[in-house]
């Protein structure tokens, strides 16, 4: 056993708490809070469970949670679909600047390996808010014409 214990912090994404498993070759990690204690333990399993979701569950999950509760987008407006954890966005979104945010938030979602997007809007958003995203820089985005 290694001194000082090799720990993950409470706050770390799933994709660090891999890194450092690899950096640090262990099979779990004591996971720790700011103040030093123990809140849980990750394993390897626990890990890949994540990345080895269901589509249909990594579906519903952005259908509900991320276009409809946070972005206010019918599934009318935006169709989802999954395959192998590859998402793709379909549709017509009513403010130009949501398409980078849904593609983010997406892309954020637990199991997910990429997000493609093909998606329009209308036109710019009021008050210059398609200024404030910059959907170039969004991996995976198509804007229809």
């Amino acid at each position: 056993m290694t001194s000082p214990a090799v720990t993950a912090r409470a706050q770390w994404s799933i994709v660090e708490a891999a890194r450092e498993m690899t950096r640090q070759q262990v099979k779990r990690l004591p996971v720790v809070n700011e103040a030093g204690h123990l809140v849980g333990i990750i394993s390897r399993s626990d890990l890949l469970r994540v990345f080895l979701r269901q589509d249909s569950a990594i579906r519903e999950e952005i259908t509900r949670e991320v276009l409809r509760d946070t972005l206010s987008l019918s599934s009318e407006e935006v169709q989802v679909s999954v395959v192998d954890g590859v998402v793709t966005l379909t549709g017509r979104v009513r403010q130009r600047s949501l398409i980078p945010i849904a593609m983010r938030l997406c892309q954020a979602v637990g199991g997910v390996v990429t997000v493609h997007g093909v998606l329009d809007s209308p036109g710019d958003d009021e008050f210059g808010a398609a200024e404030t995203a910059n959907p170039d820089s969004v991996v995976g985005y198509t804007q229809r014409h």
